[in-house]
């Protein structure tokens, strides 16, 4: 059975640049159906009991009858885990390994960023753009739908949401808004995290 996270500030914290009600509907019900979903799923698959999601999301095979419903649901519930556990209401500083490896592939942080505001911008409908690990290299990769990295064979150390429910109540069709103002509310110790974990 898997859990929402707890989140570790409340949802106006993030204001101005995520809303309080975009962050009420986007856990309480976006986040809150895939979690019940994947469980529901999980019930008619025993050989999945005692795996964690990553574990879940690598072994799925397509021939299984439940392979969207865990593709769709699993995804975006660790897709949202992910998102919701990087964001903090002011963004932290940067770590120096990671922005070591920021500098080495992307030679600064400036350039880091608008390729994820780049990527993020011209990725069409719904998905997320991601940030991996891949070699020991940071690279930026976009999904489509509900799916991660993991999915096919790549490490995620960061994702942000380009689904609308994500910043149309804000931000409406402005999705490079949405991109560049949730750079103030990235925490870069979780982010450094998962990038450690992979290390």
């Amino acid at each position: 059975m898997f859990n929402k996270i707890e989140l570790k500030y409340d949802f106006k914290d993030l204001e101005p640049n995520i809303d309080e009600e975009t962050m009420y509907t986007h856990y309480n019900k976006h986040y809150n159906t895939y979690t019940e979903n994947l469980n529901n799923a999980l019930e008619h698959l025993p050989e999945f009991k005692d795996m964690d999601i990553i574990s879940i999301l690598k072994n799925i095979k397509e021939n299984n009858n439940y392979y969207m419903a865990i593709r769709n649901n699993g995804g975006g519930y660790l897709n949202h885990s992910m998102y919701f556990d990087m964001l903090t209401p002011k963004s932290t500083p940067l770590p120096n390994k990671l922005e070591e490896n920021i500098n080495e592939n992307f030679t600064n942080f400036d350039n880091f960023k608008s390729e994820i505001i780049s990527k993020g911008l011209s990725h069409f409908g719904s998905g997320w753009v991601w940030v991996i690990l891949e070699n020991d290299k940071l690279k930026i990769i976009t999904t489509n739908n509900q799916d991660n990295p993991y999915m096919f064979g790549q490490t995620p150390i960061m994702g942000i949401d380009l689904w609308e429910h994500a910043y149309y109540l804000k931000y409406k069709n402005l999705r490079k808004d949405y991109l560049e103002n949730i750079f103030n509310i990235i925490d870069w110790n979780i982010v450094e995290n998962y990038y450690n974990n992979l290390k």
